[in-house]
């Protein structure tokens, strides 16, 4: 099985007005202020309380998979790094829940490709890095390519709907 195959499905969905506003402003950012809920609320001609279930009701649909910040953890004194493996079809599912099992996986994503399976690796100190990518390792049967960044770009990606 081809890692294109282990990819679920995505279905179409349809966004009525208030719900494409609010993913297109989440893309932007959120404000730090005391009430930053009410503030986007207010940009976006809502309230505070709809726009909260909107978000959730988004993250329950899995239309938002995620909804919180962004840490740089290496300016917190942590370790980041992308890492990857080639694992046998056969064994994906297997080797993917192990992987994930580790708190310090980010995220972790099949890719068509020698290496299939790519995740990220956020650790609370840089030298934790090598002890995860050995204890996966050991944990898997499957050796972990580690590639952290030499330099770092900032790609202001956003998908608007």
């Amino acid at each position: 099985m081809t890692a294109q195959a282990q990819r679920r499905e995505v279905e179409t969905v349809t966004l009525d007005l208030l719900d494409t506003q609010i993913v297109n402003r989440l893309q932007d950012g959120f404000p730090i202020s005391e009430q930053p809920y009410a503030d986007v609320a207010a940009e976006l001609g809502t309230d505070e309380a709809t726009l909260i279930a909107r978000i959730d009701a988004l993250l329950d649909a899995g239309i938002l998979t995620r909804f919180g910040p962004l840490y740089h953890a290496e300016l917190l004194g942590g370790g980041l790094t992308l890492a990857a493996m080639r694992v046998a079809p056969e064994d994906f599912e297997r080797v993917a829940a192990q992987v994930n099992a580790f708190p310090e996986v980010a995220h972790n994503y099949a890719r068509d490709h020698e290496l299939n399976m790519w995740f990220v690796l956020a650790t609370e100190t840089p030298q934790r890095i090598a002890q995860v990518v050995q204890a996966i390792e050991a944990v898997t049967g499957y050796r972990v390519y580690n590639m952290p960044k030499k330099e770092e770009f900032f790609v202001g990606l956003k998908f608007k709907v």
